[in-house]
């Protein structure tokens, strides 16, 4: 993996006001770090992995912010114990802090996601943190898997629990299957995850309460 040079990891950027804001985009407000943390808050990834997920960013500039993390303490970087010679990055609790202020972010920008235009990439977790705010409504704590054609993610809901990760999910309580359009009318809000199951649009599976929530009901 590619490292900055001491004199790029050690120059740092700042508005240089006294203001809590201005304070937060020093650490975030740079290109590609909020993505970076997107990609961190589904759990622990490689860098090979991260360049992977991250269309469009250049090996240098994933480094030097991987390394800007590092030093705010945001990321950690660790190795994998035997018999894996691999490093992964991984949010520290000020990193997952962050959540929150994706998911705003996501709210925000979600009436400007309509059809994806032809440069967009696209992966399936990338639609986790619109969908956290549809689970949560349903009113049951719980884990919910996520089928799309483009892939799979999970999402957790309930308490501290709540996040997303990429792939399935050891032991979901839930199981959904929808396709990408339905999962953005979701997230936006013009589409309740109850009226989805209703219309044909999405299948869930699951005999929890979660499960029985999402289809409308009241669980148990």
């Amino acid at each position: 993996m590619p490292r900055p040079s001491p004199r790029s990891a050690d120059r740092r950027r700042s508005y240089d006001q006294y203001c809590a804001a201005a304070r937060a985009l020093d650490a975030v407000g740079d290109r590609w770090t909020l993505l970076i943390v997107r990609e961190l808050l589904a759990g622990p990834r490689r860098y090979t992995d991260l360049h992977a997920d991250l269309p469009g960013v250049s090996t240098d500039m994933l480094a030097t912010r991987l390394k800007d993390m590092e030093r705010d303490g945001l990321a950690t970087r660790r190795r994998l114990p035997p018999p894996s010679p691999a490093y992964v990055y991984e949010l520290t609790d000020r990193g997952r802090a962050l959540l929150p202020v994706l998911r705003e972010l996501a709210r925000w920008g979600a009436p400007a996601l309509d059809a994806p235009r032809p440069t967009d990439a696209v992966r399936a977790h990338w639609f986790a943190v619109p969908l956290v705010d549809a689970l949560e409504a349903a009113g049951q704590p719980g884990v919910a898997e996520v089928r799309l054609d483009e892939g799979v993610f999970h999402v957790r809901v309930g308490g501290e629990r709540a996040g997303y990760g990429d792939g399935p999910a050891e032991a979901p309580d839930a199981r959904l299957r929808m396709d990408a359009a339905t999962c953005v009318a979701v997230g936006r809000g013009d589409l309740t995850l109850a009226a989805g199951v209703k219309d044909g649009r999405i299948e869930v599976a699951g005999d929890g309460p979660l499960a029985a929530a999402l289809r409308g009901g009241t669980g148990s």
